[in-house]
């Protein structure tokens, strides 16, 4: 599906035509520039591989000068690969946000979700606890209880929610509502919450 690389700005809230207050989130979406277009005769496939952000020369590692070099563009800082553009693309050539999404209603956006670090299974997976704070029980309510069976199979199955690292995975939010495109400043603002931090790179496909 067709997309661009954008940045996470942040949220903020904007009124509707009948006046209620919608949260939304704004993102920095493009100018991407197409560093590589790949066919199924050389690479297997089809697609378009898009860079965002320029980056320093000193920071890119040689192999990727040259490659930003038979592109003719300006290293990069991120690059994704996206597939299914209606318009013929060429090397070096530039993707708005006005380009793809002035008449967008919805959108699918791929972020990394924010690390939470080692959590427990009631806000990890959202148990209720076991047992009662009364007859001398005060330190198991928030465990998972019993985790399988006891004789046979003497083993624990694979999958069972416990407590582990949660958060800082590939996130898929899909069904976003458009509220508004601000050609001038790259912007597009989507309701409701995307996933990761503020700063984070995201990809939003139509």
């Amino acid at each position: 599906m067709p997309g661009l690389l954008g940045k996470k700005i942040g949220m903020t809230s904007v009124f509707s035509a009948d006046g209620k207050n919608v949260p939304c989130t704004v993102v920095e979406l493009g100018p991407c520039v197409v560093t590589q277009i790949k066919s199924v005769e050389k690479d297997g496939y089809a697609a378009v591989q898009l860079g965002f952000e320029d980056a320093k020369e000193k920071n890119t590692s040689k192999p990727m000068l040259g490659h930003f070099a038979k592109s003719g563009v300006t290293p990069k800082r991120h690059l994704a690969e996206f597939t299914g553009f209606e318009q013929e693309l060429n090397l070096g050539d530039t993707i708005t946000v006005a380009d793809l999404f002035a008449d967008a209603s919805y959108v699918d956006v791929i972020g990394t979700s924010k690390g939470r670090g080692f959590q427990g299974v009631v806000k990890r997976h959202g148990f209720g606890g076991v047992g009662q704070t009364t007859h001398g029980q005060d330190d198991r309510t928030r465990k998972p209880g019993s985790i399988g069976a006891c004789s046979y199979p003497a083993k624990v199955f694979k999958g069972l929610r416990m407590g582990g690292q949660m958060g800082n995975a590939r996130v898929t939010t899909h069904n976003l509502q458009v509220l508004k495109v601000i050609p001038e400043h790259n912007l597009l603002l989507i309701k409701g919450s995307v996933p990761g931090f503020n700063g984070s790179i995201v990809s939003v496909i139509l």
